[in-house]
């Protein structure tokens, strides 16, 4: 123990420098955790920061679909449900949980936008609404009539009305990667890929990056930004592009059918 009293900045450097070259980054972060415990909880001593190389955060590289990538996705889904499920979390950019509590309120047709609510950052947004998107929300809706929801999930015993039924999002999830598979899409593909994808296509069309922040409801490095509301010039211009995107899609529906 007296030895620790003694330790020096340069000897705590030498020793970090020796398990960055020869151990892995989750002992470096363990041994950094444990001599600064040790400093403030058992030796009551301040703890002055180690000036060493910290380790690098792993940036994952998301998958990306193309456009036919897309269409055969949706294409080669077998259940309707899901069909229009995946066509509107796609060309809307929304993420799965915020597909599945659309709520028939929500879809404004007179404006051609969509009212997106409980979002991950706790804000609400508007986003634009392609029209080939609200005529498969209409067609499905035919097929269940839920008189809220325009994803309800199936009949359950233990439903009440206090809180709806949603469609079950493992099946959602386990389809598209199945799908994908049969595609021959090797990408690892799940429900997020839809998001990010109509972000990089919105963005190879010419949609400028702010214009996208917005439209996907990502918090802006400003603060005051977060509450900055589309302008109807980039409204406009999203749902033109959108639409001209939704459009290239060549979809074959599945029976309209209670499945």
């Amino acid at each position: 123990m007296s030895a620790l009293l003694t330790l020096t900045p340069e000897q705590l450097k030498t020793y970090f420098h020796y398990l960055v070259l020869h151990k892995s980054w989750s002992m470096v972060k363990i041994s950094r955790c444990a001599i600064q415990f040790l400093y403030r909880h058992v030796l009551g001593r301040p703890w002055v920061w180690v000036n060493i190389v910290k380790p690098p955060k792993h940036q994952v590289i998301q998958a990306v679909l193309s456009l036919n990538e897309v269409a055969a996705i949706i294409n080669a889904t077998r259940k309707f449900r899901y069909q229009v499920f995946y066509l509107t979390t796609y060309s809307l950019g929304l993420r799965l949980s915020e597909s599945l509590n659309l709520t028939i309120a929500d879809i404004d047709s007179e404006l051609m936008q969509v009212h997106v609510r409980n979002t991950k950052s706790k804000s609400d947004r508007l986003v634009p609404l392609p029209q080939a998107t609200l005529l498969a929300l209409r067609r499905y809706w035919q097929t269940h009539r839920h008189p809220s929801l325009l994803f309800p999930g199936r009949v359950d015993p233990k439903n009440n009305a206090i809180k709806p039924w949603l469609m079950e999002r493992g099946g959602i999830q386990k389809t598209i990667k199945i799908v994908a598979k049969d595609c021959g899409i090797s990408k690892n593909v799940h429900v997020h890929t839809l998001r990010h994808s109509i972000a990089t296509h919105l963005f190879e069309h010419g949609l400028s990056l702010r214009a996208i922040q917005v439209f996907l409801g990502h918090a802006s490095p400003i603060t005051t930004a977060r509450y900055t509301r589309m302008t109807q010039e980039a409204k406009h211009n999203s749902a033109v592009m959108l639409n001209n995107i939704i459009n290239t899609l060549s979809i074959r529906w599945q029976e309209q059918n209670h499945d």
